[in-house]
Protein backbone atom coordinates (compact mmCIF):
# COMPACT_ATOMS: atom_id res chain seq x y z
CA UNK A 1 0.00 0.00 0.00
CA UNK A 2 1.39 3.44 -0.91
CA UNK A 3 0.05 6.89 0.47
CA UNK A 4 -0.31 8.97 -2.32
CA UNK A 5 -1.58 12.60 -3.33
CA UNK A 6 -3.77 13.34 -5.60
CA UNK A 7 -3.56 17.29 -6.68
CA UNK A 8 -6.75 17.57 -7.83
CA UNK A 9 -9.34 14.37 -7.43
CA UNK A 10 -12.67 15.01 -7.19
CA UNK A 11 -13.99 15.96 -10.54
CA UNK A 12 -13.30 14.12 -13.84
CA UNK A 13 -9.82 12.29 -14.57
CA UNK A 14 -8.65 12.63 -10.48
CA UNK A 15 -12.00 11.27 -9.71
CA UNK A 16 -11.67 8.11 -12.23
CA UNK A 17 -7.80 8.15 -10.72
CA UNK A 18 -8.87 8.42 -6.31
CA UNK A 19 -12.14 5.49 -7.27
CA UNK A 20 -9.29 2.60 -8.16
CA UNK A 21 -6.32 3.74 -6.17
CA UNK A 22 -9.46 3.61 -3.32
CA UNK A 23 -10.05 -0.12 -4.82
CA UNK A 24 -6.32 -1.13 -4.62
CA UNK A 25 -5.64 0.06 -0.78
CA UNK A 26 -3.89 2.84 -1.30
CA UNK A 27 -4.07 5.71 1.48
CA UNK A 28 -5.26 9.24 -0.56
CA UNK A 29 -4.73 12.30 0.45
CA UNK A 30 -6.67 14.90 -2.33
CA UNK A 31 -5.38 18.33 -2.19
CA UNK A 32 -8.07 20.42 -3.76
CA UNK A 33 -9.39 24.25 -2.89
CA UNK A 34 -13.09 23.24 -2.36
CA UNK A 35 -15.03 21.40 0.61
CA UNK A 36 -15.25 17.91 0.56
CA UNK A 37 -15.02 14.92 -1.96
CA UNK A 38 -17.08 12.40 -3.46
CA UNK A 39 -15.06 9.93 -1.01
CA UNK A 40 -15.96 11.25 2.61
CA UNK A 41 -13.76 9.46 5.15
CA UNK A 42 -12.06 7.48 2.63
CA UNK A 43 -9.44 10.21 1.60
CA UNK A 44 -7.64 12.84 3.36
CA UNK A 45 -7.90 16.38 2.73
CA UNK A 46 -5.60 19.26 2.08
CA UNK A 47 -7.63 22.34 1.38
CA UNK A 48 -4.71 24.34 -0.83
CA UNK A 49 -4.66 26.25 -4.22
CA UNK A 50 -2.36 24.73 -5.94
CA UNK A 51 -1.17 27.69 -7.78
CA UNK A 52 -0.27 29.50 -4.58
CA UNK A 53 3.48 28.38 -4.79
CA UNK A 54 4.25 29.77 -1.06
CA UNK A 55 0.88 27.70 0.21
CA UNK A 56 2.10 24.62 -1.21
CA UNK A 57 5.18 24.33 0.06
CA UNK A 58 4.02 25.39 3.60
CA UNK A 59 1.47 22.26 2.92
CA UNK A 60 3.47 20.01 1.66
CA UNK A 61 7.23 20.29 3.48
CA UNK A 62 6.29 17.58 5.86
CA UNK A 63 6.91 15.14 3.30
CA UNK A 64 5.05 11.63 3.61
CA UNK A 65 3.93 10.87 0.07
CA UNK A 66 5.22 8.25 -1.74
CA UNK A 67 3.75 8.93 -5.07
CA UNK A 68 2.08 12.37 -6.06
CA UNK A 69 -0.25 12.59 -8.99
CA UNK A 70 -0.92 15.68 -10.23
CA UNK A 71 -4.09 16.53 -12.39
CA UNK A 72 -4.58 20.31 -12.00
CA UNK A 73 -4.87 22.80 -14.44
CA UNK A 74 -6.47 26.25 -13.82
CA UNK A 75 -8.55 27.14 -16.79
CA UNK A 76 -9.18 30.71 -15.64
CA UNK A 77 -5.20 32.11 -14.71
CA UNK A 78 -3.21 29.30 -16.17
CA UNK A 79 -0.62 26.49 -14.23
CA UNK A 80 2.88 26.99 -14.98
CA UNK A 81 6.08 25.21 -14.57
CA UNK A 82 6.69 27.49 -11.28
CA UNK A 83 4.04 25.88 -10.32
CA UNK A 84 4.01 22.63 -10.58
CA UNK A 85 7.43 22.06 -9.92
CA UNK A 86 7.22 23.49 -6.40
CA UNK A 87 5.15 20.87 -5.62
CA UNK A 88 7.40 18.13 -6.12
CA UNK A 89 10.42 19.96 -4.99
CA UNK A 90 8.09 20.33 -1.38
CA UNK A 91 7.26 17.15 -1.15
CA UNK A 92 10.79 15.88 -0.14
CA UNK A 93 13.24 13.13 -0.18
CA UNK A 94 10.77 10.24 0.58
CA UNK A 95 9.07 10.98 -2.84
CA UNK A 96 9.74 8.31 -4.72
CA UNK A 97 7.52 9.02 -8.08
CA UNK A 98 5.41 12.28 -9.68
CA UNK A 99 3.16 11.62 -12.44
CA UNK A 100 1.93 14.45 -14.18
CA UNK A 101 -0.98 14.64 -16.48
CA UNK A 102 0.25 17.04 -19.73
CA UNK A 103 -1.46 16.69 -23.22
CA UNK A 104 -0.91 16.31 -26.45
CA UNK A 105 -1.40 20.02 -26.79
CA UNK A 106 2.04 19.98 -25.87
CA UNK A 107 3.26 19.23 -28.91
CA UNK A 108 3.99 21.86 -31.27
CA UNK A 109 1.81 20.68 -33.96
CA UNK A 110 1.73 17.75 -36.14
CA UNK A 111 0.00 14.58 -37.42
CA UNK A 112 1.20 10.92 -35.97
CA UNK A 113 3.65 12.55 -33.12
CA UNK A 114 5.89 10.02 -31.49
CA UNK A 115 6.69 11.28 -27.46
CA UNK A 116 9.99 12.24 -28.68
CA UNK A 117 8.63 14.98 -31.42
CA UNK A 118 9.03 18.93 -30.44
CA UNK A 119 7.29 19.95 -27.43
CA UNK A 120 5.39 23.79 -28.03
CA UNK A 121 7.96 27.03 -27.19
CA UNK A 122 7.01 29.30 -24.67
CA UNK A 123 5.36 31.62 -26.75
CA UNK A 124 2.98 29.29 -28.31
CA UNK A 125 -0.41 30.98 -29.21
CA UNK A 126 -2.25 27.99 -27.61
CA UNK A 127 -1.49 29.11 -23.35
CA UNK A 128 -2.75 26.04 -22.56
CA UNK A 129 -0.23 23.94 -24.65
CA UNK A 130 2.74 26.25 -23.93
CA UNK A 131 2.12 26.02 -20.40
CA UNK A 132 1.75 21.88 -20.34
CA UNK A 133 5.15 21.88 -22.38
CA UNK A 134 7.03 23.85 -19.94
CA UNK A 135 5.50 22.00 -17.09
CA UNK A 136 6.82 18.86 -18.61
CA UNK A 137 10.28 20.32 -19.49
CA UNK A 138 11.18 21.68 -16.27
CA UNK A 139 9.66 18.29 -14.30
CA UNK A 140 12.64 16.29 -16.62
CA UNK A 141 15.04 19.01 -15.68
CA UNK A 142 14.24 18.44 -12.10
CA UNK A 143 14.67 14.44 -12.31
CA UNK A 144 18.02 14.64 -13.63
CA UNK A 145 19.06 17.45 -10.97
CA UNK A 146 17.60 15.64 -8.21
CA UNK A 147 16.72 12.49 -9.33
CA UNK A 148 13.04 12.33 -8.47
CA UNK A 149 11.01 10.03 -10.75
CA UNK A 150 8.80 11.54 -12.95
CA UNK A 151 6.72 10.17 -15.18
CA UNK A 152 4.02 12.26 -17.92
CA UNK A 153 0.60 11.54 -19.43
CA UNK A 154 -0.32 12.95 -23.07
CA UNK A 155 -4.02 12.21 -23.15
CA UNK A 156 -5.53 13.44 -26.03
CA UNK A 157 -9.31 13.95 -26.00
CA UNK A 158 -10.70 12.94 -22.25
CA UNK A 159 -14.38 11.74 -22.08
CA UNK A 160 -15.84 9.39 -19.58
CA UNK A 161 -17.95 10.09 -16.63
CA UNK A 162 -18.42 13.36 -14.36
CA UNK A 163 -16.88 15.42 -17.93
CA UNK A 164 -16.85 18.49 -16.93
CA UNK A 165 -16.72 19.94 -20.45
CA UNK A 166 -19.65 20.12 -22.54
CA UNK A 167 -18.86 17.67 -24.93
CA UNK A 168 -20.05 13.94 -25.09
CA UNK A 169 -22.93 15.55 -23.78
CA UNK A 170 -23.43 18.31 -26.09
CA UNK A 171 -23.62 15.99 -29.11
CA UNK A 172 -26.62 13.35 -27.15
CA UNK A 173 -28.93 16.29 -26.40
CA UNK A 174 -29.45 16.98 -29.69
CA UNK A 175 -29.24 13.49 -30.84
CA UNK A 176 -31.32 12.94 -28.90
CA UNK A 177 -33.59 14.78 -29.28
CA UNK A 178 -33.93 13.98 -32.79
CA UNK A 179 -32.21 17.54 -34.05
CA UNK A 180 -29.81 17.53 -36.68
CA UNK A 181 -26.21 18.63 -35.44
CA UNK A 182 -23.73 21.35 -37.03
CA UNK A 183 -20.52 19.78 -38.30
CA UNK A 184 -17.99 22.44 -39.06
CA UNK A 185 -16.87 22.87 -42.77
CA UNK A 186 -16.70 19.05 -43.99
CA UNK A 187 -16.45 17.60 -40.77
CA UNK A 188 -12.64 16.27 -42.09
CA UNK A 189 -10.78 17.21 -38.86
CA UNK A 190 -9.02 14.43 -36.97
CA UNK A 191 -9.75 14.00 -33.42
CA UNK A 192 -8.46 11.42 -30.39
CA UNK A 193 -10.17 10.24 -27.80
CA UNK A 194 -9.46 8.60 -24.75
CA UNK A 195 -11.59 7.69 -21.88
CA UNK A 196 -11.02 9.44 -18.21
CA UNK A 197 -10.48 6.00 -16.87
CA UNK A 198 -7.88 4.92 -19.29
CA UNK A 199 -6.03 8.12 -18.06
CA UNK A 200 -6.40 7.19 -14.76
CA UNK A 201 -5.25 3.53 -15.54
CA UNK A 202 -2.17 4.57 -17.27
CA UNK A 203 -1.22 6.94 -14.27
CA UNK A 204 -1.17 4.57 -12.35
CA UNK A 205 0.96 1.79 -14.15
CA UNK A 206 3.39 4.76 -14.85
CA UNK A 207 3.86 5.13 -11.02
CA UNK A 208 4.35 1.19 -10.33
CA UNK A 209 6.81 0.44 -13.51
CA UNK A 210 10.36 1.52 -12.84
CA UNK A 211 11.39 1.76 -16.82
CA UNK A 212 8.43 4.54 -16.94
CA UNK A 213 10.81 6.86 -14.83
CA UNK A 214 11.87 9.84 -17.29
CA UNK A 215 9.33 8.63 -19.98
CA UNK A 216 6.23 10.36 -21.13
CA UNK A 217 3.13 8.32 -22.75
CA UNK A 218 0.60 9.49 -25.94
CA UNK A 219 -3.10 8.58 -25.16
CA UNK A 220 -5.31 8.22 -27.31
CA UNK A 221 -7.82 6.15 -29.44
CA UNK A 222 -5.81 4.99 -32.86
CA UNK A 223 -6.61 5.14 -35.43
CA UNK A 224 -7.88 8.84 -35.45
CA UNK A 225 -11.44 9.36 -36.14
CA UNK A 226 -12.96 12.56 -37.94
CA UNK A 227 -15.50 15.47 -36.49
CA UNK A 228 -17.91 13.64 -38.79
CA UNK A 229 -16.77 9.76 -37.51
CA UNK A 230 -16.86 11.08 -33.57
CA UNK A 231 -20.53 12.07 -34.53
CA UNK A 232 -21.93 8.97 -35.69
CA UNK A 233 -19.65 6.89 -33.02
CA UNK A 234 -21.67 9.35 -30.70
CA UNK A 235 -25.07 8.33 -32.29
CA UNK A 236 -24.04 4.61 -32.40
CA UNK A 237 -23.91 4.96 -28.60
CA UNK A 238 -26.95 6.06 -28.19
CA UNK A 239 -28.58 3.76 -30.26
CA UNK A 240 -29.68 6.54 -32.82
CA UNK A 241 -29.71 8.27 -36.04
CA UNK A 242 -28.01 11.48 -36.44
CA UNK A 243 -28.66 14.19 -39.42
CA UNK A 244 -25.69 16.22 -39.53
CA UNK A 245 -25.81 19.26 -41.29
CA UNK A 246 -22.36 20.91 -42.82
CA UNK A 247 -21.51 24.57 -41.90
CA UNK A 248 -18.70 26.86 -43.29
CA UNK A 249 -16.83 27.81 -40.47
CA UNK A 250 -16.65 31.20 -41.70
CA UNK A 251 -20.68 31.45 -41.72
CA UNK A 252 -19.93 29.97 -37.95
CA UNK A 253 -17.74 32.60 -36.80
CA UNK A 254 -19.93 35.19 -38.42
CA UNK A 255 -23.08 34.27 -36.65
CA UNK A 256 -20.78 34.32 -33.50
CA UNK A 257 -20.47 30.36 -33.16
CA UNK A 258 -17.56 30.01 -30.61
CA UNK A 259 -15.11 27.18 -28.89
CA UNK A 260 -15.19 27.84 -25.83
CA UNK A 261 -18.90 29.48 -24.75
CA UNK A 262 -22.12 29.92 -25.99
CA UNK A 263 -23.32 29.46 -28.86
CA UNK A 264 -21.52 26.38 -28.70
CA UNK A 265 -21.77 25.06 -32.45
CA UNK A 266 -19.94 21.24 -31.87
CA UNK A 267 -18.87 21.15 -28.48
CA UNK A 268 -16.28 22.87 -26.28
CA UNK A 269 -13.43 23.31 -28.24
CA UNK A 270 -13.29 20.65 -30.47
CA UNK A 271 -12.93 22.08 -33.73
CA UNK A 272 -9.39 22.25 -33.90
CA UNK A 273 -7.03 22.19 -36.12
CA UNK A 274 -5.61 18.27 -36.43
CA UNK A 275 -3.47 16.66 -33.74
CA UNK A 276 -2.63 13.12 -33.52
CA UNK A 277 -0.20 11.22 -31.93
CA UNK A 278 0.98 7.55 -32.19
CA UNK A 279 0.63 5.11 -28.79
CA UNK A 280 2.76 2.22 -28.80
CA UNK A 281 4.71 3.45 -26.48
CA UNK A 282 1.63 3.01 -23.86
CA UNK A 283 1.31 -0.66 -24.85
CA UNK A 284 5.24 -1.63 -25.22
CA UNK A 285 6.27 -0.26 -21.71
CA UNK A 286 3.43 -0.18 -19.82
CA UNK A 287 0.69 -3.22 -21.25
CA UNK A 288 -2.53 -0.43 -21.05
CA UNK A 289 -4.75 -1.71 -24.06
CA UNK A 290 -7.19 1.41 -24.00
CA UNK A 291 -10.83 1.62 -24.35
CA UNK A 292 -12.23 1.43 -27.74
CA UNK A 293 -14.08 4.50 -28.62
CA UNK A 294 -17.56 2.97 -28.90
CA UNK A 295 -17.18 0.73 -25.94
CA UNK A 296 -16.14 3.51 -24.04
CA UNK A 297 -19.44 6.05 -25.36
CA UNK A 298 -21.74 3.12 -24.98
CA UNK A 299 -20.33 3.09 -21.35
CA UNK A 300 -20.49 6.98 -21.27
CA UNK A 301 -24.01 7.34 -22.12
CA UNK A 302 -25.39 4.90 -19.46
CA UNK A 303 -23.78 7.27 -17.02
CA UNK A 304 -25.15 10.17 -19.16
CA UNK A 305 -29.00 8.57 -19.30
CA UNK A 306 -29.11 9.21 -15.19
CA UNK A 307 -28.37 12.51 -15.34
CA UNK A 308 -30.47 15.93 -14.78
CA UNK A 309 -29.50 18.22 -18.08
CA UNK A 310 -30.77 21.35 -18.33
CA UNK A 311 -33.04 22.35 -21.16
CA UNK A 312 -30.76 23.37 -24.26
CA UNK A 313 -31.53 26.47 -26.44
CA UNK A 314 -31.68 25.79 -30.07
CA UNK A 315 -32.20 29.40 -30.86
CA UNK A 316 -29.26 29.61 -32.12
CA UNK A 317 -28.52 26.24 -34.08
CA UNK A 318 -31.99 27.01 -35.76
CA UNK A 319 -30.87 29.98 -37.12
CA UNK A 320 -27.75 28.51 -38.66
CA UNK A 321 -29.20 25.41 -39.81
CA UNK A 322 -32.10 27.53 -41.69
CA UNK A 323 -29.46 29.80 -43.23
CA UNK A 324 -27.56 26.79 -44.41
CA UNK A 325 -30.21 25.21 -46.03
Amino acid sequence: MARVLVIGGTLFIGRALVAQLLARGDEVVIMHRGHGTPFGDRVGEIRCDRNDVAAVRAELGGGGFDVIYDNVYDWQRGTTAEQIVAAAEAAGAELRRYIFTSSIAAYAGGLDLAEDAPLAPADHPNVYGAQKAASERALFALQHASGLAVSTLRPAFVYGKHNGFDREAFFWDRIRAGRPVIVPGDGSRLMQWVMAADVARAAILAADTPAAAGRAYNLGNWPPVTQVEFVQALARAAGRSVELVHVPRERIRAAGGSLTHPPLYFGTYLDLPSLTVRTERLRAELGLELTTLDEGLRSTYRWYEQQQRPEPDFSWEDGLIAAAG
